[in-house]
């Protein structure tokens, strides 16, 4: 493989991103911590996949001429740590191989791309700003004629000096006189354990967790790592130190809770991860009246541990137990994705509770997801979705959910763009750390055209949240019509997440839309197995042997007519497209007009419609939608 024009900045290999501009390395869209020479390395090793760099070019191109190190020493170290990045092995190289006493290969597939066209940074230019650099021992160079005995002693003395110095510094600019809490800049919080010895007791466990890393990313100067990201290791008993890498940050909060009759103890301890150092540590007992409030309690001393700017802390509000407790039983279902149970919990918290903000919130995005979900037309929970995001944000105007889910309601509901962004940039404006939020605004930028706003939005989305929608920006790269981007993000997606039903879905339609149909027809089976529709799955394959993409198409329109109950007029203006027939595909795009279909707001984001663009019927759509038309 050739190295990297200067129009390609991207370097893409397994997980791995690395930005050559910005000098960052990321994991699924998370930013990894690495020094400057361990970074120079990977992109020198990057620029030349599969060839020997040997450890004399690696001096000569990393090292300037007038610098006296031990090299041997700092070079091995700062593989070593670029390893420990890259969850890599001497042993196993899975992405670095080393030469014996010649040097190192890098031995993965690098795929470069830019962008926007920027040039990359030169790599003797590149410095880290995150993590500093530990002076190398140092040496002088060898003398060109022989010493006298006088000037090995002096020469000697010197070396010693120099060592004590650098053992000095090592120790001044260490953890003895640095408190290791003031390095910590970005956090996970491993999600607390359930010490009740009740599973059915999960929900609170998680509850309290989820409330915790909100009420820490109000800090603005603190990354904290999301909640889906988090979750990933509930119960997983690992090495911290490990985590902490794997989720590039260099703080864990851990801890447990149980609760007892009407009583709560939380324990939660604080780690600087590089060196497994604790940090601080604290038991809470409360009483349930005033568990609500323990979250917010915790993220203030923590952001003071860090010394973290920290954001006022809210006026205290009363919860009454009772309604908290089904809050944090409806959200815990939610995440499991059954809107309809989680509604029946957010309601019973209301009618505990009528001012619960919150609740208010996660009603209206209950019943405006099944809506756009396809589960049910609008009109069966329009009104009852617009009422309840109104409610959060009348009764607490600085909840950022309740001004996402008001500003869902514009967009999918009443496809009011310009009163859908007012509400979503005021939610990005209390709370910039939800993925959730970015995602939604995406979809409003990409309908309105502003489609590199749009990707800037969802490569947000991604970074905050990397699992929370394994397939998001894959998709961003479909509607873009960008489709072996696309193909590239979701392959290796699916990699880390091979049993996830979306990620599979996208790339089958990205492998449709670049023609390459066999490729498509496995990820569908892919897809319906992981639905739980093997019978589905080998139905597709034995259509793809007989009749190939066309007997395909057939059967997948065939299913959705099978289908018993509400089936999105939508879906069926997808299969007619896909078949390339204009006139069924049109009368169902008008079909969701009048039943106003919600996913009908972002018509032009789907490739399937582009062989509409020439059809006078599909520009006086648009016109009735409010939108342009941008081919």
């Amino acid at each position: 493989m050739t190295p990297p024009t200067s129009a390609q900045a991207i370097g893409r290999f397994g997980p791995y991103e690395l930005d050559v501009r910005s000098g960052e390395v990321r994991k699924l869209g998370i930013r990894l911590k690495l020094g400057e020479q361990p970074l120079r390395i990977l992109i020198l090793l990057t620029e030349h996949p599969g060839e020997l760099v040997t450890r004399e070019e690696l001096r000569l191109r990393l090292w300037s001429h007038d610098t006296f190190v031990d090299f041997d020493r700092s070079l091995n170290s700062a593989v070593q740590r670029l390893r420990e990045t890259l969850s890599d092995t001497a042993d196993k190289a899975r992405w670095i191989e080393t030469v014996p006493r010649r040097g190192y290969r890098f031995v993965g597939a690098v795929e470069w791309s830019s962008p926007n066209g920027s040039a990359p940074a030169k790599v003797a230019t590149i410095l880290s700003t995150d993590e500093p650099v530990e002076p190398p021992l140092a040496e002088l160079p060898a003398p060109s004629v022989p010493a006298s005995r006088f000037g090995r002693l002096w020469l000697a003395a010197v070396v010693v000096l120099l060592l004590a110095t650098a053992a000095i510094l090592r120790i001044v600019q260490g953890n003895r006189t640095v408190p290791p809490a003031a390095h910590i800049r970005s956090l996970a919080v491993i999600p607390l354990s359930n010490l009740s010895g009740d599973p059915s007791q999960d929900y609170f466990a998680d509850g309290m967790t989820d409330d915790l890393i909100t009420a820490l990313a109000k800090n603005r100067s603190l990354r904290v790592v999301s909640r889906t990201s988090a979750m990933q290791y509930k119960g997983i008993n690992r090495p911290l130190r490990d985590i902490a890498r794997e989720l590039g940050v260099d703080g864990i909060l851990e801890g447990s809770i149980e609760r007892s009759t009407n009583r709560v103890h939380m324990t939660v301890q604080l780690i600087y991860a590089p060196t497994d150092t604790h940090v601080w540590a604290e038991s809470y007992d409360r009483d349930e009246t005033q568990a609500y409030s323990l979250p917010e309690e915790l993220s203030q001393t923590v952001a003071k541990e860090v010394k973290a700017a920290t954001s006022p802390a809210p006026a205290p509000r009363y919860i009454n137990p009772e309604a908290h407790d089904a809050y944090l039983r409806g959200r815990y279902i939610w995440f499991q994705s059954d809107p309809v149970q989680s509604l029946e919990y957010f309601q019973k918290a209301i009618q505990l509770q009528p001012d619960y903000a919150a609740a208010w919130g996660g009603a209206a995005d209950a019943y405006l997801v099944r809506a756009v979900g396809g589960e049910c037309p609008m009109s069966e929970v329009a009104a009852k979705a617009e009422a309840a995001a109104r409610k959060a944000v009348e009764l607490d105007g600085s909840l950022p959910d309740g001004h996402r889910s008001l500003g869902a309601w514009y967009f999918f509901g009443a496809w009011d763009i310009p009163r859908a962004e007012a509400e979503i940039k005021r939610s990005i404006e209390l709370d910039d750390g939800v993925s959730e939020t970015h995602h939604l605004y995406s979809y409003l930028l990409f309908a309105t055209n502003r489609r590199e706003e749009s990707l800037q939005e969802q490569k947000r989305a991604t970074e905050l949240d990397p699992f929370l929608r394994n397939w998001g920006l894959g998709v961003e790269y479909i509607q873009l019509r960008q489709f072996d981007a696309a193909i590239n993000d979701l392959q290796l997606r699916a990699q880390v997440l091979p049993g996830d039903l979306g990620t599979h879905g996208a790339l089958s339609y990205a492998y449709r839309e670049r023609g390459l149909r066999a490729q498509a027809e496995q990820e569908l089976e892919k897809a319906l197995t992981i639905a739980g529709r093997p019978g589905a799955a080998q139905a597709v394959h034995l259509a793809f042997e007989r009749g190939g993409p066309k007997a395909v198409d057939d059967w997948s329109l065939d299913d959705l007519k099978a289908r018993t109950g509400y089936v999105s007029p939508l879906e069926y203006a997808k299969a007619y497209a896909v078949l390339g027939d204009k006139d069924e595909t049109m009368k169902y795009l008008e079909e969701c007009y009048r039943t106003r279909a919600p996913r009908l707001i972002m018509v032009q984001n789907e490739p399937l419609f582009d062989f509409l663009h020439s059809d006078p019927r599909y520009h006086a759509l648009l016109k009735k939608i409010g939108l342009q038309f941008v081919p």
